[in-house]
């Protein structure tokens, strides 16, 4: 009778056991949103910075080159007026130069633990990589507001110093992922939707951040308070859906297991030691790593510092400034899936090579950006105009999800975690110049100052597309495979009497 009834429970259980969702495609669902929290951590700081600080008035030589107020914006001319505007408004008086040390500080950290991340990834896997380092940098998230107040800005700089280690793990963690879970012929697709998160985690920052600023009085201090509970939201969902790999998963199906083991055949489940000195003399890891500092640079500019440029110069209102932001981003994120589920297609019909695909994407993602920033910069006051241009530029940017964002995986499938590690931790170096270098060359806040700016975004843009056209690859390399790689250290450590003796015999 027991037996009737364990086997008829069994019977039962075995339907829920079959998810009509793919389990591969729940674990892509799950970096996208742990993704999404993490840029909207890291984000929220650049709107919140407007509301922050007191705008330090215009000199009269500078009329010509800055735009009208049209909202009454508050500014002050002198020391005395922004302490004043400081005590009775919660507003802080640093300079533009603090303000760039304070944006880039998170990247201080976050460069160098990419690459340990990358390392650790590989030994600790990416489900528990992935939510702790978005649970640490929730709760330093939650902790921002009162650190201000305890110690202004050094203690910000401190507390972003420690975001950045929290998240410095993300990359090579959701990689080591999607290279566990994610088949070749999918990867563009998965890419798009995983590494989505960042501009729509950047989008919804920037929006709900300029609704907080404009709807509550000295609203800043709910802006860290309202992404952090989301932040610990992700840990949890993290926690409960996300796997290591197919074999750890209970309720991935048969078919599906049988699938992927199938299509990932050059993925080992537990590779050997990283082949580290094969990386770092590898062509196609250097072409990935010097585009990935090009797009970087843009990508770091547009995200960290555009908004200061839509309130100091264009004169945009805190709400505006959330919306107008966030437009960029939303272009970009549709147009990532237009361009990964091409690039799948081509790839698929075998119509063109993996790397001519990831050539082309590459191209796309950075000089579309690269030319249209400096079209921008001419736009003058008009501030539509200027967000139509700045639109257009980053919806190219969208081509980075099937091209920079993947090409680890083809590249190295066995060493994705390490591999994306030292590349996103490398072009990471941008963003800790970049905030740094806009506040040093615009201190007065004014057209001619930020269109400098937009040229090197250009420049750098240029020659990191042109070294990766040239070196770039969307082959698996030799050094990929354990076997190949033992095979390789045999031929060289043939004995050379050996070859002598087989010489003479014939």
């Amino acid at each position: 009778m027991m037996e009737d009834t364990l086997a008829e429970i069994d019977t039962k259980a075995e339907p829920i056991k079959r998810i009509l969702v793919p389990q591969r495609w729940i674990t892509v669902f799950t970096i996208f949103f742990c993704l999404f929290n993490a840029f909207s951590m890291r984000v929220c700081l650049s709107i919140a910075i407007t509301k922050m600080v007191a705008q330090v008035g215009h000199q009269v030589k500078f009329a010509n080159d800055t735009c009208p107020n049209r909202h009454n914006i508050t500014t002050a001319t002198d020391t005395n007026q922004i302490n004043a505007t400081s005590q009775t408004n919660q507003l802080f008086d640093w300079s533009e130069y603090t303000q760039g040390v304070i944006l880039s500080s998170f990247y201080w950290t976050y460069a160098v633990t990419n690459i340990v991340g990358g390392i650790i990834v590989q030994k600790l896997g990416g489900k528990h990589t992935l939510g702790f380092g978005i649970l640490f940098t929730a709760i330093l998230t939650l902790l921002t507001p009162a650190s201000i107040m305890w110690g202004d800005s050094t203690a910000l700089i401190c507390v972003r110093v420690l975001m950045g280690l929290g998240e410095g793990s993300t990359y090579p963690a959701l990689n080591m992922l999607l290279s566990q879970w994610v088949p070749p012929n999918e990867r563009s697709k998965a890419g798009a939707v995983a590494f989505a998160g960042a501009p729509f985690g950047t989008i919804f920052s920037m929006s709900i951040s300029g609704l907080i600023l404009q709807n509550v009085h000295n609203g800043w201090p709910f802006v860290f308070y309202f992404f952090g509970c989301v932040g610990i939201v992700a840990f949890l969902i993290n926690y409960a859906f996300c796997y290591n790999k197919p074999s750890e998963n209970p309720y991935i199906s048969e078919a599906e297991s049988a699938y992927l083991n199938e299509k990932l055949k050059n993925t080992e489940t537990d590779p050997p030691p990283t082949p580290w000195l094969c990386i770092i003399t590898s062509k196609p890891v250097w072409a990935l790593m010097i585009v990935t500092i090009g797009t970087a640079w843009a990508f770091t500019i547009i995200s960290t510092d555009m908004p200061k440029y839509m309130s100091g110069v264009l004169k945009f209102s805190a709400k505006e400034n959330g919306y107008f932001s966030s437009m960029p981003y939303l272009a970009m994120w549709i147009f990532s899936f237009i361009a990964s589920f091409t690039a799948d297609s081509v790839i698929a019909k075998e119509r063109m090579s993996i790397t001519r695909v990831r050539k082309v994407a590459v191209t796309l993602s950075v000089m579309g950006p690269g030319i249209f920033t400096v079209v921008a910069s001419y736009a003058g006051c008009n501030g539509v105009l200027f967000v139509i241009l700045m639109t257009i530029g980053m919806a190219f940017k969208g081509c980075a999800y099937c091209s920079t964002m993947v090409n680890a995986l083809d590249l190295a499938p066995n060493y994705a975690g390490a591999l994306m590690g030292l590349v996103n931790g490398i072009g990471t170096f941008s963003g800790i110049f970049s905030p740094y270098f806009v506040g040093i060359l615009t201190p007065n806040q004014t057209i001619s100052e930020w269109r400098l700016i937009f040229w090197t975004i250009f420049f750098v843009c240029t020659g990191s597309n042109i070294i990766y056209l040239i070196f770039g690859s969307g082959d698996v390399q030799d050094w990929n495979s354990p076997t190949a790689s033992n095979k390789k250290q045999d031929a060289d450590d043939v004995d050379p009497k050996e070859v002598i003796q087989l010489l003479s015999t014939k």
